[in-house]
């Protein structure tokens, strides 16, 4: 049947075509096919009565779903979809009262599949889904809620709830005649390969932040909060304001190795020695430094991209010292173009010409044994960059910790057995127990793994004692 509620300012016209039912794990809904102005089907979750007038009914909740195949059928963890629908739909059972509304057409933000897969070709490039879209000469967002908001009206949702993060949503459906009492974020946990996607929304397209990304926003701006009550607001403040309230010159290391010591196995391979929270501090140290410094075997083992991608932040000035000049030109970092890098070559060590503009090459005396480490954080002070993680391998934090120039060194322990590999922390020890370094430290779990974090100077120490009292 035609829709014939549609107010006047509403263009959109839909038609209900067949109404049956969906048992799901979440209940037994109503499901309603509609025809759409374009052609595009698309279908409607009902719960509960939707004529009801009773004036003590709950308010309906709502979820506006775009398609997305790769992420509702595919089980894809580029996105947060499958895991706001299967949440959606469980929120809006357990109500009593509302629907998920299926919209065909909006797949990649209304783009297109083939389309959007393009986009993700760019996003293996380094772009993010804003730059993607519009790289491919699509606008951010392309979504038309107008046939959403007639859907509604038919089914007598004229008043809701939104369930959404996106602001830009309850606007657009607003505009259609459809009135939101309330907008309810809904927020699923954030993964490693979907980090950079939702920081993007946050950042660039006003999607709620989780509450403690809040927080963390305060910290990236230097801001340590003096009370929070929220038990994740507490843990990053105790974890990092310590980091953020100790001065401007910092030098910070990171490793994380298996419990007899190893890095990698004995082919190099690392990928992964700890797990995803230890990925996502290491994310962000990254966030509060101006640099992030790594050694030239490392890019060749891992390939890594030393960005900010699991939580909101500005990436870091890239730092390669490959002496040899043995990364290869199509490593991310130098090929990605996410973030200025310096390629540290040695006097003499020929350098490849069509680099891309992100790219100096920065030459530097070769001592003994590798680069000074004194010497290159003096270089990248010059620069103005004066918080700096030293982020690996082995031997560049080993050689960092040797000369000295360390205030904290985090070594995150999974609880693994390697038997033989890649060595972690290597130095000229002391003879006796009695001239090991025995510095402050404080101790954390993430996940399975437990993070050691040692103090190696007195920087910030009053801080930390004021954040983690003892």
């Amino acid at each position: 049947m035609a829709v014939d509620r549609t107010p006047s300012h509403t263009t959109a016209q839909v038609e209900r075509v067949v109404e049956t039912t969906l048992p799901t794990r979440h209940g037994v809904f109503r499901l309603l096919g509609y025809l759409g102005p374009s052609g595009q089907e698309s279908v409607a979750l009902v719960m509960g009565d939707d004529d009801d007038d009773d004036p003590q009914a709950p308010v309906p909740l709502v979820r506006l779903h775009s398609e997305c195949l790769t992420g509702d059928a595919l089980g894809s963890r580029r996105c947060d979809c499958g895991e706001q629908l299967d949440a959606a739909l469980g929120i809006v059972a357990g109500h009593g009262r509302g629907a998920v509304l299926y919209l065909r057409g909006h797949e990649g933000r209304g783009i297109g599949l083939l389309e959007k897969l393009k986009a993700y070709a760019l996003q293996d490039q380094g772009l993010d889904t804003v730059d993607a879209n519009t790289e491919l000469g699509h606008p951010p967002d392309a979504r038309d809620y107008g046939p959403a908001a007639a859907m509604l009206h038919d089914l007598g949702l004229d008043s809701i709830v939104l369930l959404s993060s996106n602001p830009a949503k309850e606007r657009a459906v607003e505009a259609h005649g459809i009135t939101v009492q309330e907008r309810r974020s809904l927020i699923v946990p954030d993964r490693v390969e979907n980090a950079m996607y939702l920081a993007t929304k946050r950042l660039r397209m006003s999607h709620d932040h989780p509450q403690g990304d809040l927080v963390w926003e305060q910290l990236l701006e230097g801001i340590v909060p003096d009370v929070v009550t929220d038990p994740a607001d507490q843990v990053l403040v105790e974890r990092y304001g310590p980091v953020v309230s100790a001065g401007p010159d910092l030098v910070l290391a990171q490793l994380a190795q298996s419990l007899d010591g190893f890095i990698a196995s004995r082919s190099g391979h690392a990928e992964y020695v700890s797990g995803e929270q230890d990925r996502e501090h290491l994310h962000r140290l990254r966030g509060l430094v101006d640099a992030v410094v790594v050694g030239g075997a490392t890019v060749c083992a891992d390939d890594c991209r030393l960005t900010v991608r699991a939580v909101p932040g500005q990436d870091p000035v890239r730092v390669v010292l490959d002496p040899r000049g043995r990364v290869p030109t199509t490593a991310h970092v130098l090929a990605d173009g996410a973030a200025p890098t310096f390629w540290v070559l040695a006097a003499g060590t020929p350098a490849p010409t069509g680099l891309g503009e992100h790219v100096e090459v920065v030459r530097m005396p070769l001592r003994e044994g590798g680069f000074d480490p004194a010497e290159v954080l003096r270089l990248l002070r010059r620069r103005g960059l004066r918080r700096v993680l030293v982020e690996g391998g082995g031997r560049t934090v080993s050689a960092f910790l040797d000369a000295g120039v360390l205030d904290r060194l985090y070594v995150t322990t999974a609880p693994m057995l390697i038997g033989d590999g890649v060595p972690g922390i290597r130095f000229d020890g002391a003879e006796r127990l009695s001239g090991a370094l025995r510095p402050t430290v404080r101790r954390f779990l993430l996940g399975d793994d437990v993070c050691t974090e040692l103090w190696l100077t007195d920087v910030g120490h009053d801080s930390a004692a004021r954040a983690h009292p003892a």
